[in-house]
C-alpha cells in the first residue's frame, strides 16, 4: 500500500528518507506517545524534556527542548491536521491547537521562526519501516534556511535516536 503525499516541490520540501530495522508499531508509538517523544527527539546532547500530544485532528503537538547548558527553549507548538494509525501523521506550525492561525510564529517560537507542515509517512518495509519525514515550507527562502540550520543532518540524528532506543530494550 502506498501512501498518499502531496506532490512535493524540491525548491520548497525537505525530505528525509529511509528503511529502518524498526517495526512500523514500534515508530508509530515512538512519535505519539509523550514518554516515548521525550527519549528521542532531540539531537543530544539537547533533550526534549517536556512533550504534549493531543492525537485527533485539531490537537497539539508540543515540545520543549534543553540546552546542553541547562537551558530551556521557547516551546515547539503545532497543531495536527491528519492522522492516520500506523501511517502517517501530518502536523504544522502554521496553526496551534483547534486550528487557530499561530500567533507565535517568529524568532522566539522555538522553531528558529521557521514555519512548515511536517508529514510523517510510515510503511512496512520487511521485518522494519519505510520512514518518511517530509517538512514543507510556504517558500524557498525558508526551506533553505531550515537545510541550513540542520534539517537533515538533525532529524536523521534523531531517526538515529529513535533506532538506538529500540535496539537497547
Amino acid at each position: 500500500m502506498s501512501i498518499a503525499i502531496p506532490t512535493l516541490d524540491p525548491r520548497r520540501d525537505l525530505v528525509l528518507e529511509r528503511e529502518i530495522d524498526v517495526p512500523r508499531h514500534l515508530v508509530w508509538a515512538a512519535w505519539t506517545e509523550p514518554e516515548r517523544i521525550k527519549r528521542w527527539f532531540t539531537p543530544a546532547p539537547w533533550q526534549t524534556v517536556a512533550c504534549e500530544i493531543d492525537l485527533r485532528p485539531g490537537g497539539i503537538f508540543r515540545t520543549v527542548m534543553r540546552s546542553p547548558e541547562g537551558v530551556d527553549q521557547p516551546p515547539i507548538l503545532g497543531c495536527y491536521l491528519e492522522v492516520v494509525p500506523q501511517e502517517k501523521l501530518v502536523w504544522t506550525t502554521l496553526l496551534e491547537p483547534g486550528f487557530r492561525p499561530s500567533s507565535a510564529v517568529g524568532a522566539d517560537d522555538g522553531c528558529h521562526g521557521l514555519q512548515f507542515t511536517a508529514i510523517i509517512a510510515l510503511e512496512d518495509h520487511g521485518k522494519g519501516t519505510r520512514y518518511r519525514a517530509i517538512a514543507m515550507h510556504p517558500d524557498q527562502a525558508s526551506s533553505r534556511r531550515h537545510e541550513e540550520l540542520g534539517f537533515h543532518e538533525g532529524w536523521g540524528a534523531t531517526l538515529d535516536q529513535l533506532v538506538a532506543l529500540y535496539r537497547n530494550t
